[in-house]
C-alpha cells in the first residue's frame, strides 16, 4: 500500500468515520478518490491533513480546499441521491465537485479564480470524471443556466445570505454550507412551495469564500 493509499485510509478513519459520518458511498468514495492530485505538489505531504488546505497558486488570493471531516459532514447532510443535479460552489482544485460526482447524476463547480477553473477541469477529465461541468463564475452567481439544483454545496463559508444561490434550488432542494454571520455553523436550507427554512447541523469555521465576506462597515 502506497503512503498516499494509508494517509486516505487514516483520514477517513481517524477523522471522518468518528464524526458521525455513516454513509458508505461517501465513506467509499473518500476511499477511492487521490486526493493528492487535487493539491500542488509541493504541498503534498499535506493532502490528508486536517486542515483547510491552501491549493491557490503564487500571488493570486488564497483558496483553500476545506478540512475533509468538514466535506464529508455537508455532503452527507445534503442527502444527494444517484438521480439527483448539484451545484458545488467554490470548487477550487475540485475535490468536492468530484465526491459529490461519485454520488449524483450530474455535478455543476463554479470557481471564480480561472487558473483554479481550469486546473480543477483538467484533473476532473484526468479522473475520467467527465458528469462534471466547471464553470469560470463567481461564487454568488452560481451557475443558472444548470439549474434547478436539487443541492447545492458552499466549497467554503459565507458571512452574507447567498440568495442568489437560493434562487437556484428547485423544490425541496437543500443547500449545505458554512453560515458565519455570527457563530460559524454548518446549516442547512431547504426550499419548499417557495419558502425557504433553514436549521444548524453543527459548529464548524472554514474559509470565506471570495464573494461571499460581509460588506465592509464605514466609519463616519
Amino acid at each position: 500500500m502506497s503512503d498516499f493509499s494509508t494517509a486516505r485510509r487514516n483520514m477517513v478513519d481517524g477523522q471522518v468515520r468518528p464524526s458521525d459520518v455513516t454513509d458508505h458511498r461517501i465513506i467509499d468514495a473518500m476511499l477511492a478518490l487521490p486526493r493528492e492530485v487535487f493539491v500542488p505538489e509541493d504541498r503534498r505531504a499535506l493532502a490528508y491533513l486536517d486542515l483547510d488546505l491552501d491549493v491557490s497558486e503564487k500571488g493570486a488570493p488564497k483558496r483553500f480546499l476545506i478540512k475533509p471531516m468538514v466535506v464529508a459532514k455537508m455532503v452527507q447532510a445534503a442527502d444527494i441521491k444517484s438521480t439527483d443535479n448539484v451545484l458545488v460552489v467554490g470548487c477550487a482544485t475540485g475535490y468536492t465537485a468530484a465526491l459529490v460526482a461519485k454520488l449524483a447524476r450530474r455535478v455543476t463547480a463554479t470557481e471564480g479564480d480561472k487558473g483554479l477553473a481550469a486546473k480543477a477541469a483538467g484533473i476532473l477529465a484526468t479522473l475520467g470524471l467527465g458528469e462534471v461541468s466547471v464553470v469560470d463564475a463567481a461564487a454568488p452567481e452560481g451557475a443558472p443556466a444548470n439549474a434547478p439544483y436539487d443541492a447545492i454545496i458552499l466549497e467554503g463559508a459565507t458571512e452574507v445570505m447567498p440568495e442568489s444561490l437560493y434562487r437556484q434550488l428547485g423544490d425541496e432542494g437543500r443547500l449545505v454550507g458554512v453560515f458565519a454571520m455570527s457563530t460559524p455553523r454548518a446549516v442547512i436550507v431547504t426550499h419548499s412551495h417557495s419558502d425557504f427554512g433553514d436549521r444548524p447541523l453543527f459548529d464548524a469555521s472554514v474559509p470565506v469564500l471570495p464573494g461571499l465576506e460581509r460588506p465592509p462597515a464605514f466609519v463616519f
